[in-house]
């Protein structure tokens, strides 16, 4: 076999599978290995950037660019693209017999081949069953093209007459937004900077990529205010990120007929957002509209009109539920849901509310806060207790978890109630009733409405209900429920 050149005696088909190894393991930092690897290649096409060799050490810096992207020791990333650009004016002027050269048409997803290829570039007698011949492979033109192909690996943007790529970086946040997005956060996912990233990114982008960057401003939205988010700092920062963007989207008229619908699944609009957040990403949306025939021209999905929209609708949302997860909130509107015409309790309601089933968990936050409320207004007994107990029920219900707003009122009526002086016995004969789901919601109902709700045979007496012992008991288990979900300077107003 003809060997390019010689790196410490080890044959191209040696070093191939190292470089592909860094390749496909590139996400790691100061990693002595990679770094003596990628110098002993730079350091090679350096030495002759006009040479024979150059294809070789090219491809190979192609291969090894994924890790020049991360945390490669400090001076090796230079190197490497120093040795890259002096290639570069080496050889692309050379002339040649070709009318074009594979790094024309070699896209990032072929780069997976090139640790296969290599050993077979270098030997003139191995089997070559590429669709370019081999000579349009070694040719000094396409050498510099994978120069200029590792180059833009490292600085993305920095060419443009090559196949468009997305920067890596935008990869790994495609694939970390997916994860998120569908409710799987990758272990190492820090839920909240990851969602406050996206609102600095939006709020630093180039004018080209700001349309994009609010569309995965649009995508992460809907992830914050579900109650997934438990830190206002994050929506406030994604409120200031979309203030600040609107005014650049003030244009109130455009040339379309129409615009195109966005993703409405918030994984995808994450990777649209991010696709159109870079020359590269937009080229390539670009060209696979054309390829295939579907989506709309890209000045259409970026149209300021449209983005205005988009921007306004986003800082509805944000807003709205801000408040509602942090802010005061108001509960006033459950009194027609929950309270009869004379203004008493609908009991049937209520215990239809806390039975433990997935679609009520939208009502437990708002009925959960209501009760707590109410609780503290009410002086009658019977209404004491079974709107201490729906309070308990709603917040094991709510999910994903009761936001700030409901877990400081719901507190407040918990901890007075803890807090009260207790007999040193229970004043009734029987047991407390058990909290239990459908033995619980048929004897509270028992016990407000006697008249309505016939006994059963688990039914307990009026007192044991009313035990301020069993009050204590309940508002302890909520108490403990809720401990940890907020610091306790953001539940001073609950103390």
């Amino acid at each position: 076999m003809e060997i390019v050149t010689d790196m410490d005696d080890m044959m191209l088909d040696e070093l191939s599978e190292i470089w592909d190894d860094i390749r496909e393991n590139y996400d790691t930092s100061n990693n002595s290995a990679y770094d003596r690897t990628v110098l002993d290649c730079a350091a090679d096409l350096a030495a002759d950037p006009g040479g024979d060799s150059a294809y070789a050490w090219a491809i190979g810096l192609v291969m090894m660019a994924p890790y020049l992207t991360w945390l490669p020791s400090a001076g090796v990333a230079q190197q490497a693209v120093t040795a890259l650009e002096a290639a570069d004016r080496a050889l692309r002027d050379r002339s040649c017999p070709h009318s074009s050269h594979p790094y024309e048409s070699h896209e990032d997803a072929a780069d997976e081949d090139l640790a296969g290829l290599l050993p077979a570039l270098a030997d003139e007698t191995a089997d070559w069953n590429e669709e370019r011949p081999r000579d349009e492979w070694r040719c000094p033109r396409n050498a510099a093209g994978f120069a200029r192909i590792a180059l833009d690996i490292v600085h993305p943007g920095s060419a443009t007459d090559i196949p468009p790529r997305l920067p890596l970086e935008a990869k790994d946040s495609i694939s970390t937004l997916s994860a998120l997005l569908n409710g799987y956060p990758k272990p190492w996912t820090d839920i909240n900077d990851e969602i406050s990233s996206q609102a600095s990114e939006l709020s630093s982008a180039a004018p080209a990529d700001r349309a994009g960057r609010l569309m995965v401003v649009r995508a992460v939205t809907w992830y914050a205010v579900s109650g997934m988010v438990r830190a206002k700092s994050v929506l406030d920062h994604l409120v200031r990120a979309v203030e600040e963007a609107l005014p650049h989207f003030t244009d109130p008229h455009c040339a379309h007929d129409g615009h195109p619908a966005l993703p409405g699944s918030a994984p995808n609009a994450a990777e649209l957002g991010i696709l159109l957040s870079s020359a590269g990403g937009r080229e390539i949306y670009e060209r696979g509209r054309i390829a295939s025939g579907r989506n709309a021209p890209i000045d259409a999905v970026v149209c300021p009109v449209l983005m205005a929209d988009v921007a306004d609708k986003t800082l509805a949302v944000l807003r709205k539920r801000r408040d509602e997860l942090f802010g005061e909130r108001d509960t006033s509107h459950a009194d027609a849901e929950y309270l009869r015409a004379d203004g008493r309790l609908d009991i049937g309601k209520l215990v239809e509310r806390t039975d433990h089933k997935s679609w009520n968990e939208e009502y437990a936050d708002d009925l959960g806060l209501w009760a707590a409320r109410r609780h503290g207004e009410s002086a009658d007994d019977r209404d004491r207790t079974v709107l201490l107990l729906v309070a308990h029920q709603a917040m094991k219900i709510s999910y994903p978890s009761p936001p700030l707003s409901v877990v400081r009122g719901v507190l407040a009526t918990m901890r007075a109630v803890a807090a009260a002086p207790l007999p040193a016995e229970c004043p009734h004969g029987d047991e407390h009733p058990v909290v239990r789901r459908a033995e619980f919601r048929a004897g509270m109902a028992h016990f407000w409405a006697p008249e309505e709700f016939p006994p059963d045979e688990d039914s307990r007496s009026a007192e044991s209900w009313t035990c301020p012992r069993f009050a204590a008991a309940v508002a302890e288990e909520t108490i403990r429920d809720l401990a940890g979900l907020y610091e306790e300077d953001e539940l001073a107003d609950a103390s």
